[in-house]
């Protein structure tokens, strides 16, 4: 009895504590549609409010400085429940109120479902919601449960329940159902596929003029830096925030495109190194990249590698501290490539790094200063995944953490030459000799790598001279131009398809006669049909055989050259 006495004591000293400091608003209280119980820091219960009184049958009087929320709750879940913790967490946690505020206690967002029990012995469903009341020091010095009956929504689940059995016995109704969900699914996924580009394009430019007006020489004015930071700040959370969902939503689709090609990963470092460079110097955080003397090859996509880079880039820097650092690294390991970025921020628990790839979980950050949505790491997972790689993280509380990616090692982009090699540099026969004026070739492309690739091919050919484009938009302005002999395209093009602007060429009498080759990673059956079925005279597919290459160039420039301008080739 002394130490119940003792325990009541200091929890009436307490609790004019709580409510001075305003955790307790008396609006909550007083609701009669809300258990609202409060604890000291032991688990007795010091407040019970209108709600809880109506819903379990209890006076206040005779549960404050009596029992523990434990006493009004199922024993068997809470048992159930403790030992469920205790592997989850791998840590020891005791049946009773403990069990019922273990998460909280550490920081850790809590609801669960719980069978509270009346006073007159009838039970009923409840969502609880759990947290930790702290002083100024952060000391816990009680808790808060927050409950709802649950009956209602338990009595539409087994009705939606009842439902499902009732369509599931009628196949034909179910079948339209799933075949209406599936057309508004691709109908969705369709529409994020076409708007990303439309997104992503205009916010790319005014991110990217925004830096080069920070890197001005002579610099901005202090007013004008300003700007530039309010613009950059915005923007680059804008375009993490478009890319995130539409992403996420495109993956749980199954309609993400992957260009899976060899590609330089030191080439990817040097792109993010400048793109999050401001951002790193706002919070004076060291940036510490390899050499890029070393060049990494790995079979990726370009596009999705950067993505996941720079992902992980600002990350690092979001969650470090101030003056700290980042350390970029590269190297094999077995037959692929690693790497690894690590910041000296506070480092993350075991129980958040359980947690750290579930959608929209911010692992406690929703109430800090930094931005976000809790799903970038989400999407970084599964795009590396995507490309046959694997994503890695470690953590050491109070040192900081280690994000690494893994992907497939490969040589240097290589064309496949096949058994006639030599036809790279043979001469040009009839009228591709050395004599005859130099022909045009166009190629639209978004990806370097193969810029580069056929930009040496055409290199070797004496009579031909090459224009690039790296979007479909800025193709037909180039075709309609210079009036290329031939144009090779490339199909997944950002913003417009290279069919599209395919059928753009052909409708324009300034273009429809120029011969257009598709060359795609696309390498379906159905993708060549289809691209065939477009209009193009040649549908090739990568890597490229320079023997096949070569052929379709000759065959083409001759078509463009025995057809007068003006008719198409088709």
């Amino acid at each position: 009895m002394n130490d119940i006495h003792r325990a009541g004591t200091t929890a009436r000293a307490t609790q004019p504590a709580l409510l001075k400091a305003g955790v307790l608003q008396e609006a909550i209280f007083s609701s009669p549609y809300f258990s609202c119980i409060a604890t000291d820091a032991q688990g007795v219960i010091q407040l019970f409010n209108v709600g809880a009184e109506r819903m379990l049958g209890y006076q206040a009087d005779e549960v404050i400085d009596q029992i523990t929320p434990a006493g009004i709750s199922d024993p068997t879940e809470v048992i159930t429940r403790a030992a469920a913790l205790s592997q989850e967490l791998g840590t020891l946690i005791a049946p009773g109120f403990e069990a019922l505020v273990y998460k909280a206690s550490r920081g850790i967002e809590d609801s669960y479902e719980l069978t509270y029990v009346r006073k007159d012995g009838s039970r009923f469903p409840a969502i609880v919601s759990v947290t930790a009341l702290r002083d100024a020091d952060d000391a816990i010095i009680g808790y808060l449960l927050i409950g709802t009956d649950n009956t209602v929504r338990k009595h539409a689940e087994q009705e939606r329940e009842l439902l499902n059995r009732v369509l599931s016995d009628n196949s034909v109704e179910l079948e339209n159902a799933r075949a209406q969900a599936d057309k508004a699914n691709r109908a969705k996924s369709e529409f994020l596929s076409s708007m990303s580009h439309e997104l992503r394009t205009p916010l790319n430019a005014v991110l990217g003029f925004a830096q080069l007006m920070a890197s001005d020489t002579p610099p901005p004015s202090a007013s004008q830096q300003r700007s530039l930071d309010q613009i950059l700040n915005g923007g680059w959370y804008l375009l993490r925030l478009i890319n995130e969902i539409l992403d996420l939503s495109m993956i749980e689709s199954g309609r993400v495109a992957m260009s899976r090609e060899a590609m330089a990963l030191t080439d990817v470092l040097r792109d993010c190194r400048a793109m999050i460079m401001p951002q790193a110097q706002k919070r004076n955080i060291t940036l510490s990249f390899p050499s890029l003397d070393q060049p990494f090859y790995v079979h990726a996509d370009l596009t999705r590698v950067k993505q996941v880079v720079i992902n992980l880039l600002s990350n690092a820097i979001k969650y470090n501290r101030t003056g700290g650092s980042v350390l970029v690294e590269c190297k094999p390991h077995g037959d692929r490539v690693r790497l690894s970025v690590r910041d000296t921020g506070n480092g993350l628990r075991s129980e958040q790094l359980a947690q750290l790839f579930q959608p929209f979980n911010r692992l406690g950050q929703e109430a800090g200063v930094e931005e976000g949505t809790g799903i970038g790491l989400v999407v970084t997972k599964q795009l590396v995944e995507l490309m046959g790689g694997t994503l890695g993280v470690e953590s050491e509380i109070g040192v900081g953490t280690l994000f690494w990616i893994e992907l497939a090692a490969s040589s240097a982009p290589e064309l496949l030459l096949g058994t006639h090699a030599a036809d790279l540099d043979r001469e040009p026969s009839g009228e591709t000799s050395c004599d005859a004026p130099c022909r045009k070739v166009l190629y639209v492309e978004d990806n370097p790598a193969n810029l580069i690739l056929v930009e040496q091919l055409i290199a070797r050919r004496s009579d031909l001279g090459m224009l690039s484009a790296v979007d479909g938009h800025l193709g037909i302005a180039l075709a309609r131009q210079h009036q290329p002999d031939l144009i090779l395209m490339d199909i997944n093009l950002p913003g417009i398809s290279g069919t599209e602007v395919m059928g753009l060429l052909r409708v324009d009498p300034l273009t429809a006669h120029i011969p257009v080759i598709a060359l795609s990673a696309n390498a379906l059956p159905r993708d060549i049909r289809k691209g065939l079925d477009a209009g193009f005279l040649r549908y090739l597919t990568k890597p490229i055989n320079v023997p096949e290459f070569m052929e379709a160039l000759d065959t083409a420039l001759s078509l463009a050259a025995a057809a007068p301008k003006g008719v198409g080739t088709r």
